[in-house]
């Protein structure tokens, strides 16, 4: 079985179709679609339904993904190993992580990262949830991945390294009653429009908390795309709940920050596959300095 078939099978599993994954592969459709029949010649089985131009997996086709991961990544991993010895001068490192971890702590650890190891490309996935963050870990499609959550995650499924904690706070515009304090009680958000983050995500689930405890406030607007949350706020949108990681970028833009009482925090982890990873991937965990989990039992 040639490897690089299965590499074109992912491609057109993660590009959503034959079209797009010979554009990103920079291949011809006809030659994808022949590696395509000789991968499942060799299997002996579809991989796909063929429905005019669209490519429907077949239950072997989906059963194939995870195999298949695995394959390719092994063989990413012996070609790291391999440009290890040249000091990690090429390559590519695939990091999953959930937004308001890309704004810090991912920031200052692929500023780090890159100051020493210019030669190799750090790849960030979005993830917008800590069990979408595991899975893509879990299952290939990146090597390491930045999360949050409301306490430690397990490492029967993925190796864990934790980096801290980051608290809740508020984000208010400048003209806003609250804009001349450093701290808020939660009870306080009782009356307040909130721009909230979707359902599965740390923050939402310490706001919806909250209502459960007893505080009224009026969701002014749900957002998936957090990028759009400052804005929203300097809008006169409402106010919103974020961790601090946000504070100085918020501070920049003309927010004000406040600390919200009494303190609850999201615990911070860099997340690995169990087993061995490349070069890029174990000089990246060195860079955070993360501790392992079984080390800080």
């Amino acid at each position: 079985m040639d490897i690089r078939h299965l590499e074109y099978f992912l491609a057109i599993v993660d590009h959503g179709g034959f079209n797009r994954a010979a554009s990103a592969l920079y291949v011809s459709q006809p030659s994808l679609s022949q590696a395509v029949r000789a991968l499942e010649r060799d299997l002996g089985t579809d991989l796909f339904h063929r429905i005019g131009r669209r490519a429907v997996l077949t239950e072997a086709g989906n059963a194939l993904i995870g195999p298949a991961r695995e394959a390719v990544r092994s063989l990413q991993t012996a070609r790291s190993s391999v440009e290890a010895v040249h000091e990690l001068r090429t390559g590519r490192l695939d990091v999953a992580c959930m937004p308001s971890q890309a704004v810090e702590p991912l920031t200052t650890l692929i500023r780090a990262f890159s100051e020493r190891y210019p030669g190799v490309s750090v790849a960030v996935r979005a993830a917008f949830t800590s069990r979408e963050v595991i899975d893509m870990v879990r299952t290939g499609a990146v090597e390491l991945g930045l999360l949050a959550s409301a306490g430690p995650v397990s490492e029967k499924e993925v190796a864990r390294y934790g980096l801290g904690r980051q608290r809740f706070v508020l984000v208010v515009p400048p003209d806003s009653p609250l804009a001349g304090r450093e701290t808020v009680n939660c009870a306080e958000l009782t009356g307040l429009r909130l721009i909230v983050g979707q359902l599965g995500t740390g923050m939402r689930a310490y706001v919806d908390a909250l209502r459960e405890q007893g505080v009224d406030f009026t969701v002014a607007a749900e957002t998936e795309h957090r990028v759009a949350l400052l804005p929203l706020v300097l809008g006169g949108v409402g106010v919103a709940v974020v961790t601090d990681s946000w504070r100085d970028i918020a501070r920049q833009a003309g927010a004000h920050v406040l600390d919200i009482e009494p303190e609850t925090t999201l615990d911070i982890a860099l997340v690995s596959r169990l087993g061995s990873v490349s070069p890029a991937a174990a000089a990246f965990v060195g860079i955070a300095g993360g501790t392992r989990a079984d080390a800080e039992s």
